[in-house]
């Protein structure tokens, strides 16, 4: 994969430009470096950092970053970026070892997969989950559904959040159900 990369890279017109101009700048300030190298007293190195890379080196590397961020900006190629103007979010707060798995879930919509909290949800959607059903049978069908599957997240033995959601009596629900259909004016 890396070599692919470098392969593209090399390819850009642009960024060899740019390469060039860094190489060629920083083969003059070595060549400056080395002048300047003889005539410390000390005989030591002065420009270098032990390896015979002159410390001058990663400036010289940040040049060529910026001169190719400009370059990308100038195409265009950071335009209708997501979450262009906006701040990063995640930043500032706490280490969360499940971030990843968490943004999956709210971007992508998943439901179903995580029982406690599905659960959660679904009871305070309930309500208006049973104020679209027209058939009082309906209503008993989807109340114990709901009640079918808090049961089974309970005896479920995979660990994680313990199921807090309670079970929701049939005909309560029948006769809330009720209720609100005729403080709605529907019979």
């Amino acid at each position: 994969m890396f070599r692919r990369h470098r392969d593209d890279a090399e390819r850009d017109p642009a960024r060899r430009a740019a390469q060039y101009r860094v190489d060629r700048e920083v083969d003059q300030d070595v060549g400056q470096d080395r002048d300047r190298d003889r005539t410390d007293a000390d005989g030591a190195a002065a420009g270098d950092d032990g390896a015979g890379t002159p410390r001058r080196r990663m400036d010289d590397r940040a040049l060529w970053v910026d001169t190719v961020v400009d370059q990308a900006i100038r195409r265009g190629e950071f335009d209708d970026l997501p979450l262009a103007g906006k701040p990063i979010p995640g930043l500032g707060g706490t280490h969360d070892p499940d971030w990843w798995l968490k943004n999956l879930v709210e971007r992508e919509n998943i439901t179903g997969i995580l029982p406690a909290a599905q659960l959660r949800k679904d009871d305070a959607e309930l309500d208006e989950t049973l104020d679209r059903e027209s058939d009082e049978d309906r209503v008993r069908a989807v109340v114990a559904e709901f009640n079918a599957r808090v049961v089974d997240a309970r005896r479920q033995l995979m660990g994680g959040p313990p199921v807090v959601t309670p079970t929701r009596d049939v005909d309560r629900e029948v006769v809330r159900w009720r209720e609100r259909r005729r403080a709605l004016g529907i019979r």
